[in-house]
């Protein structure tokens, strides 16, 4: 049996009405969708740590997570796994006319200008009748920051953009200065939430600027922040001391040591 039949024979009999797991018969698409982006991120995280061993498992997972949505569509009549592998090929295969048919690209830019176009066709022969926008097919359910810096390439294309790097810190620094003034006020929740979205993202505007992937740097940040924490509690315990009794002045101190020396 290939691998791909058994893994999907494996999950139509964890859905089995009879025999099945009751967990696994539970789910629907909308309480499997958290998983699918965890394991997402996983064979993310696999990859900057560089650990193929720990990738092919992701994968694997995420791979599961696509079976799964595939077994519940079918199961309601609306598609199969087949169904599925079959309409990806077709769009590369759409998408890519310079190696299976007779387009041009000459370089990785002349081929993305080609992909957004064809993309482009694909969502205007999709909205039928209705109205089009640049910003049409930015999913919802995408990161936050991502989904800011592609809603950003968008109106870029209609040139809707900064010119230069420089002219987004200073719209990072007006973001600033009104979200201090809001502070300052005593304002509501919900305006300082406003204000401190707008500085969001301005700064995923500026990461776009700089051709850097906010996601990937919050991550980086997330796991330096930690290093440098962790070195912080191991160094008050080695001492004796417990770092949740220490004043912040105390703290500050091990912090900069942390940063001296495990960077």
């Amino acid at each position: 049996m290939r691998p791909i039949d058994r893994i999907l024979d494996i999950m139509r009999t964890l859905r089995a009405p009879e025999g099945g797991c009751p967990w696994d018969r539970e789910q629907t698409f909308a309480t499997i969708a958290p998983y699918t982006i965890e394991e997402a991120y996983e064979v993310a995280d696999a990859i900057e740590r560089n650990d193929p061993n720990d990738l092919k498992d992701e994968l694997g997972d995420l791979l599961f997570q696509v079976v799964f949505h595939s077994q519940m569509a079918r199961e309601q009549g609306l598609f199969d796994f087949d169904d599925v592998a079959t309409a990806i090929s077709d769009k590369i295969v759409r998408r890519h006319p310079h190696v299976f048919g007779d387009g041009q690209a000459g370089d990785s830019a002349e081929q993305t200008r080609n992909w957004e176009a064809i993309k482009a066709e694909e969502r205007a022969r999709k909205a039928g009748d209705k109205p089009l926008s640049v910003l049409d097919g930015v999913s919802l359910g995408m990161p936050a920051l991502n989904r800011a810096v592609k809603l950003q390439k968008r109106a870029a294309r209609v040139g809707f953009d900064w010119d230069r790097a420089v002219e987004v810190l200073d719209k990072i620094e007006e973001e600033v200065a009104e979200l201090r003034a809001e502070i300052e006020e005593g304002a509501e929740q919900f305006r300082l939430e406003d204000e401190l979205g707008d500085m969001l993202f301005a700064i995923s505007n500026l990461a776009r600027h700089l051709k850097i992937d906010p996601e990937a740097a919050l991550r980086r940040a997330n796991a330096k922040f930690e290093r440098r924490f962790r070195h912080m509690e191991a160094a008050f315990a080695a001492a004796g001391e417990n770092i949740g009794e220490q004043g912040l002045e105390r703290l500050e101190t091990a912090w900069q040591a942390a940063k001296r020396e495990v960077g």
